[in-house]
C-alpha cells in the first residue's frame, strides 16, 4: 500500500467505528489523516493517537449537515495541505426509535446528517477534484440491519444514500473522480476500502 504514502484522505465521521478504524489504518500506510467529526471529543483523541505512533493527522470540527460547515471543513483542508484524494462519507446518526414514535427532528437529522451531509461533502470535494483531475470517494451504507430494530429512519437514507453514490459515480466520473459504496462492516471494513482502492489503482 505505498501508494497512499502522502495521499490526503479526508474522513467524515472519524472519531469512532470504521471511521476512527479507517483513520488509523491509512496513517499507518503513510497517507496524512484530515479527521472530521461534530464534536472534538473522540477524535481529537484519534489524532493524538496517530501522531504518537508517528503518522500524520488533524482533526476538523464542524458539522456535516450543514453546508457552511462543510465550506469550512474543505476550506481548511485544502489550505492545510492543497488537495484532497480521497474522501471517505462515514458520519452517520442512527436513532432507534418506533416509526409511529418518531419525533420530526429526529427523522429531518438523520436525512441531514446520513445522506444531506454525504451530498455536501461529495459536492464540495468533488469541485476540488475536478480541478485535480483525480480523486476517490467512498460512501460506507448499511444496506441491512437486524429484524427488530426501529430504524426507519436510518434505512431510509442508507437507501437514498446507495442510489446516490451510484448516480454520482456516473457524473463525476468524466472529471477522474470514482465514486463507491462499501458495506460498513466493522470486523471487515478497513480489508474492504483498501482491496477497493488497490483495484481502482490497477485500472488506472
Amino acid at each position: 500500500m505505498g501508494k497512499l504514502k502522502n495521499k490526503i484522505v479526508l474522513i467524515t465521521g472519524a472519531g469512532k467505528g470504521s471511521g476512527q478504524l479507517l483513520a488509523q489504518a491509512f496513517a499507518e500506510q503513510g497517507a496524512v489523516v484530515a479527521a472530521n467529526d461534530i464534536s472534538p471529543i473522540n477524535v481529537e483523541e484519534v489524532v493524538n493517537q496517530i501522531i504518537a505512533r508517528g503518522g500524520q493527522a488533524k482533526s476538523y470540527i464542524d458539522d456535516v449537515a450543514k453546508k457552511v460547515g462543510v465550506q469550512n471543513i474543505v476550506n481548511q483542508v485544502g489550505d492545510d495541505f492543497g488537495q484532497i484524494d480521497i474522501l471517505i462519507n462515514h458520519a452517520a446518526v442512527e436513532p432507534r426509535v418506533p416509526l409511529l414514535d418518531m419525533d420530526e427532528w429526529d427523522w429531518h437529522r438523520v436525512l441531514d446528517v446520513n445522506l444531506t451531509g454525504a451530498f455536501l461533502m461529495t459536492q464540495a470535494v468533488g469541485r476540488v477534484m475536478r480541478v485535480q483531475g483525480s480523486g476517490v470517494i467512498i460512501n460506507l451504507i448499511t444496506r441491512s440491519v437486524q429484524a427488530g430494530k426501529n430504524e426507519a429512519a436510518f434505512l431510509a437514507s442508507m437507501n437514498g444514500l446507495d442510489a446516490f453514490t451510484r448516480q454520482a459515480a456516473r457524473e463525476l466520473s468524466p472529471y477522474g473522480i470514482h465514486v463507491y459504496a462499501v458495506e460498513d462492516l466493522t470486523d471487515t471494513i478497513v480489508e474492504n476500502v483498501f482491496t477497493l482502492l488497490d483495484l481502482q489503482a490497477e485500472e488506472r
